[in-house]
């Protein structure tokens, strides 16, 4: 099914207030180019589940060139533990070379995160959804309190176009709290990335994500030399 077969509208109405598994169900039943992104503790999860829903989900997961070796390790876990097909996107070489040749390794403590995110990350998920008809994703409303409160189940994507024009996004996990997340991580002995024992909430690139406290958001683990509002790399756009 293509977007412009999906009836959006009834969708929107039907899985409004729903958990997880209805609104992942509906995303793998009504298409067939449709991916999962993976990155953190909430997509892993999403993968446990899909796979309880259907054999070939393939997924994706961006390799910026930055990250954790914890991290890389984890990637590898979650292959090996689930029947998926893992696409790792990368940067375009050239256009990474020239950031760093002509502003060096650390320009986004100075300039800002946005250009490099958009080279490392926002670019090369473009380029992969535009291989879909919809994609689903891990976020939650409870994750960044600046930009994520009004995330829908599901839309149709503000930022990205698909292979037929416009991007259907679900959002399956809009309704569930970080404790849900990992209540189930626990049940069902989901693997996570060895980092989030030692304090880190919410995981990105190395440079840009330390430990949060623990009176603190996990959001303000990401890019904690900017005002909160900026908190996102451009992957996701604040719902209107």
């Amino acid at each position: 099914m293509t977007h412009s077969e999906f009836d959006l509208k009834h969708w929107q109405q039907a899985l409004s207030g729903k958990g997880p598994r209805p609104i992942l169900r509906t995303a793998l039943t009504h298409f067939d180019h449709i991916a999962l992104a993976f990155s953190g503790a909430e997509d892993v999860a999403l993968i446990d589940m899909a796979c309880r829903i259907r054999d070939d989900i393939s997924v994706f997961t961006l390799d910026t060139g930055r990250l954790h070796p914890e991290t890389y390790r984890f990637i590898e876990q979650v292959r090996e533990r689930y029947p998926i097909r893992l696409d790792i996107l990368s940067p375009d070489a050239e256009a990474l070379r020239e950031l760093v040749q002509n502003k060096g390794l650390f320009s986004f403590y100075r300039d800002g995160h946005q250009e490099c995110c958009h080279i490392r990350k926002v670019a090369p998920l473009q380029r992969k959804l535009a291989t879909l008809d919809a994609w689903i994703s891990g976020q939650r409303r409870d994750q960044n309190p600046d930009t994520r409160q009004r995330i829908p189940e599901v839309a149709l994507d503000p930022s990205f176009q698909g292979k037929s024009g416009s991007l259907i996004k679900f959002n399956p996990l809009a309704n569930w709290t970080s404790e849900q997340v990992w209540d189930y991580l626990e049940a069902f002995d989901v693997p996570f990335n060895e980092l989030h024992r030692r304090g880190f909430r919410s995981i990105g690139c190395e440079p840009c994500t330390r430990p949060t406290l623990p009176h603190q958001h996990e959001r303000e683990g990401r890019w904690w030399w900017e005002e909160g509002a900026k908190k996102e790399c451009g992957i996701h756009r604040k719902p209107e």
